[in-house]
């Protein structure tokens, strides 16, 4: 009898053992099966606007100041203590009126082809990131800033075949300096037509008028369908006369020189498609043109003169949201991967990163305005990540390597962090933020006093002076660091402390998109 106790105590004990073991696999395979989920399934959908992260809405309310900067005309609501109305016969000698626009650099320069390319952006940066530009009341002054381009390029375009590019004469420019408010030189004008074609620049300015009708549809619809009617006689212009304006035009490549037209056609007509939902626009980037000028596969640099990695990060937004029939297309299936080539060279640890940084993991590809690159890659990056988490994308992967979209906004953060003073020189290079920034930015107005009477030439005083800036080019961009990561603080050291437009319209789109998280929108319509 007691044996048959002891037997069944021993078995009961199994049994409860036994029980024990079965929980606790099943415990371990959930949080096993849980953390395999988390590593591979998408995270959850933003929504709207979440937290504001200070840094970012502190440096995007600074950058966006450097557009009034550079406004030429007579100014509305100028907060610019140091600015006045200036260049106000732009354009006479055409009778037009070119007076508005923006100055290029630190120069009296209207340039078209990069002036356009800033109008782009600003409108892509609104279009994606308005919700949390309005969250830190950035919206209307860029929606402004916009604005005061979009008319320039309006007027600049009298009729369908000629497009005025250029506004004043580089040669006598550069002889000057002077405030813009005194300017006393020469602005003679410059135009593309069907006999001197300028396919890049007439291209780039569609996809500016374009992509700001989007801008403006809900808030001014006459002034919009004006942008997309401009748009489209520019698109056609571009595509029927075939010829870089730097052919042409031999003396613009001094300045912005083009290297070819392939990746404006496409641009232009991926921003067309977005504004009009028209088929033949989307055909034209998966058809022939496409085959001619998309280079897929083979990542590039986005910039004011090469749009390839833009048109794929933009034509990526129809795969990732289009409607199934078009989406599915095998063509645009070459745009993503194309595009998602460009982001794997961007992402540090991805088996195909680029070398092309500093030791501090800077993007760096040129020594000349060396920050626009790392800046529109970080732009492009914040964009597709956003892409990434609102269509509950968990995964991109880079030659067998998985990455999240939280990675692509690290990389991001990473280049916003650097330009904002996390680098070896303990320096923001955004004018205006943070304790330390140039002082002797390269950019006549901020150099000149405001009651100071100068003439064309005995104005290079300033440039000379040992003085800093009397005034701060607030927001401005600079050219920043060398490959060593070193930088002269000097006004005479144009290569870096240089600021220019283009460069500020990039900013301002990586700062609002990290400014906080939200949902991007499905269509820009």
């Amino acid at each position: 009898m007691e044996e048959k106790k002891q037997s069944r105590g021993w078995c009961g004990w199994f049994i409860v053992l036994i029980v024990l073991a079965a929980i606790a696999f099943a415990i371990f395979y959930t949080v096993r099966l849980k953390m395999h989920k988390s590593d591979s399934d998408a995270a959850p959908v933003p929504g709207p606007p979440g937290a504001i992260a200070k840094k970012y809405a502190d440096a995007l309310k600074i950058a966006t100041q450097f557009l009034d900067i550079q406004k030429s005309g007579k100014l509305e609501n100028n907060q610019i203590t140091w600015r006045g109305d200036s260049a106000l016969q732009d354009g006479s000698e055409a009778r037009l009126d070119l007076s508005k626009g923006m100055y290029d650099a630190g120069d009296h320069m209207k340039f078209g082809f990069p002036m356009a390319f800033t109008a782009t952006v600003l409108s892509w940066t609104i279009l994606e990131y308005g919700d949390q530009m309005k969250v830190v009341n950035q919206l209307e002054p860029v929606q402004g800033s916009l604005k005061w381009i979009t008319d320039y390029l309006v007027n600049a375009h009298p009729t369908d075949n000629v497009l005025y590019i250029q506004v004043g004469s580089p040669k006598a420019d550069h002889s000057c300096w002077d405030r813009p408010e005194d300017m006393r030189e020469e602005r003679p004008l410059t135009q593309v037509n069907t006999s001197a074609p300028g396919t890049d620049v007439a291209a780039e300015t569609a996809a500016a008028l374009a992509s700001a009708s989007l801008v403006f549809r809900t808030t001014d619809s006459a002034y919009s369908s004006l942008l997309l009617r401009h748009a489209k006689q520019l698109f056609t212009f571009a595509d029927k006369y075939r010829g870089s304006y730097s052919v042409s035009i031999p003396e613009v490549q001094t300045f912005y020189n083009s290297t070819g037209y392939g990746d404006e056609l496409l641009w232009a007509a991926s921003w067309l498609y977005h504004a009009t939902g028209e088929r033949s626009y989307l055909e034209y980037v998966t058809g022939k043109n496409g085959e001619d000028f998309a280079n897929w596969g083979s990542p590039t640099w986005f910039s004011w003169d090469n749009k390839l990695a833009g048109t794929q990060v933009l034509l990526s937004r129809v795969s990732f949201f289009g409607s199934k029939d078009v989406s599915n297309s095998n063509v645009l299936k070459k745009y993503r991967e194309s595009a998602e080539a460009v982001m794997c060279g961007l992402l540090p640890k991805s088996p195909t990163a680029t070398s092309s940084r500093t030791d501090n993991g800077l993007v760096w590809v040129s020594q000349w305005n060396a920050l626009q690159h790392p800046v529109a890659s970080a732009f492009l990056a914040a964009i597709y990540s956003d892409y990434m988490l609102s269509s509950r994308t968990a995964r991109l992967s880079c030659d067998g390597k998985n990455f999240r979209p939280s990675d692509l906004r690290k990389f991001a953060i990473s280049q916003a962090d650097y330009v904002l003073g996390d680098n070896p020189m303990k320096m923001s290079y955004l004018v205006g933020y943070g304790d330390k920034y140039p002082q002797y930015v390269h950019h006549r107005g901020a150099s000149i006093p405001t009651d100071s009477t100068t003439g064309c030439r005995d104005g290079f005083r300033w440039l000379e002076s040992d003085d800093p800036n009397p005034n701060t080019a607030m927001g401005a961009l600079v050219g920043g660091p060398f490959l060593n990561e070193s930088f002269v603080d000097s006004r005479n050291n144009s290569m870096q402390t240089e600021p220019s437009t283009y460069n500020s319209a990039v900013i301002v789109g990586l700062l609002s998109g990290l400014v906080t998280t939200s949902s991007v929108v499905q269509s820009f319509a």
